[in-house]
């Protein structure tokens, strides 16, 4: 593409937008145009201004960088969304990748590495950091109907940490019996017969990182 190109960038804490900023503007082939600092702003933000590229962190108030990924996709097509969070977890992973965000990079990433990253979503190219690749190969690898859902690779992610179902149904907001569900779903899915075993076909496959 020719002519700089143009950012908005969507996190609700505003010394990582200033931070963000001072470093793009930096570059002569960015321009921050906007920022904003919940999803809903993020939305509003891409159809009045059309940027290239929407710099889009996952958690925000009011509407969430998910959603306003799937509005803006949806809306404004030729946006490009660049997901940039503090989040490895693959349920987060995954869910950005599959509804339509070009790429995913953390935070904490090298700036040299961001700036690639920003170029390369404004040309259109996805952006597979290697836990992300891992993460798909693993749906393409097992059948949809043997994939877990990202919900149950969240709970499953947990359970790896050591956490009880009744932690698990806090820090998701659902109930024990919702959890016990789940796990029973991803036993079937997997083929093991516990917890321990479920978490150690999950490595083995992929789908949860070491």
């Amino acid at each position: 593409m020719t002519g700089r190109i143009k950012l908005l960038i969507a996190d609700d804490h505003p010394v990582v937008r200033m931070g963000l900023r001072g470093m793009l503007d930096g570059q002569e082939d960015f321009e921050v145009v906007a920022e904003a600092e919940n999803g809903a702003q993020a939305v509003e933000a891409a159809e009045r201004l059309r940027p290239d590229v929407v710099l889009m962190d996952l958690r925000m108030p009011e509407m969430d960088g998910v959603t306003a990924t799937t509005r803006i996709v949806e809306r404004t097509p030729g946006v490009r969304i660049l997901v940039l969070t503090t989040s490895d977890s693959g349920a987060d992973i995954l869910r950005a990748v599959e509804i339509g965000a070009t790429g995913y990079i953390l935070k904490d990433a090298p700036r040299e590495e961001l700036f690639r990253a920003v170029r390369a979503a404004a040309e259109g190219k996805p952006l597979l950091a290697p836990d992300v690749a891992a993460h798909l190969m693993n749906r393409v690898r097992w059948p949809s109907d043997e994939a877990l859902s990202s919900r149950e690779i969240e709970v499953l992610e947990l359970v790896a940490q050591g956490t009880s179902n009744r932690n698990i149904a806090g820090k998701l907001w659902i109930s024990e019996a919702t959890v016990k569900s789940h796990l029973l779903h991803i036993y079937g899915k997997l083929g093991a017969s516990d917890r321990a075993s479920a978490v150690s076909v999950a490595m083995k496959r992929g789908i949860l990182r070491h």
